[in-house]
């Protein structure tokens, strides 16, 4: 079942279009990575998908129960004050949407902590930790604010290998033991290939929306890699 659909959508700034006629379901379930040169309208997307722009022309629709409000967004990560005056619980929290704080939203911040493996840092300055440890706590504050879909902008952008690895992990095992939709912008395209099962690439020139295998060996797919990643 289809939780976002695109129909035609068109997305312009200041009445130049950047996406164009795009035609999209994300159904219930996908893994979903989201690439493309730079200005081609992957942020822009990403605004359209969370309400922030709204479509010149087409439209966009939310099935399944999804409300646009309940979309867990980890935006692109930027670089803290040392002194930004919260700490990693009240980052994570924020993910609740300004909700009164019960004994079961709090019990889904600790869990959800738990899970990225920062529990016990809740106390700690969030500005001073990792880029890795906050990007862990910044995906626990947008699990608290959704049940179904995770839409991630460049969740490995500036970290090392191996914590980029380890995010990865993090994220391939939401999709498959919590059952989170996955839709996440990338300029990792050999990452993405490898972890996602549908791949939409946005392009100046055109699109493709496909399975990665499809990907590898379309025109588009091998243009972008230059040829270097048709093998199996």
């Amino acid at each position: 079942m289809s939780l976002i659909t695109c129909e035609k959508a068109t997305f312009a700034y200041e009445g130049v279009p950047v996406v164009r006629d795009l035609d999209l379901q994300i159904e219930k379930g996908q893994y979903l990575c989201i690439v493309g040169e730079n200005g081609s309208g992957k942020s822009t997307l990403v605004k359209g998908l969370l309400g922030l722009l709204k479509p010149v022309s087409g439209k966009v629709t939310f099935g399944d129960g999804l409300r646009q409000t309940e979309i867990g967004y980890l935006p692109q990560r930027v670089e803290w004050q040392p002194d930004f005056p919260a700490s990693v619980w009240e980052v994570a929290s924020s993910g609740c949407h300004g909700l009164w704080m019960n004994s079961q939203r709090r019990q889904q911040v600790e869990e959800n902590l738990h899970l990225m493996g920062m529990e016990h840092l809740a106390k700690r300055s969030f500005a001073r930790l990792s880029g890795g440890q906050q990007q862990r706590v910044l995906l626990a504050r947008a699990l608290c604010a959704t049940r179904s879909l995770l839409l991630l902008d460049e969740p490995v952008a500036g970290l090392d290998p191996v914590v980029t690895r380890e995010m990865y992990d993090v994220i391939r095992m939401l999709h498959e033991q919590r059952d989170l939709t996955v839709v996440m912008i990338s300029h990792d395209i050999q990452a993405a290939t490898q972890e996602a099962d549908r791949i939409l690439h946005l392009s100046n020139t055109g699109s493709f929306y496909g399975t990665p295998f499809e990907y590898r060996h379309s025109p588009l797919g091998v243009a972008f890699f230059g040829g270097c990643c048709c093998h199996e």
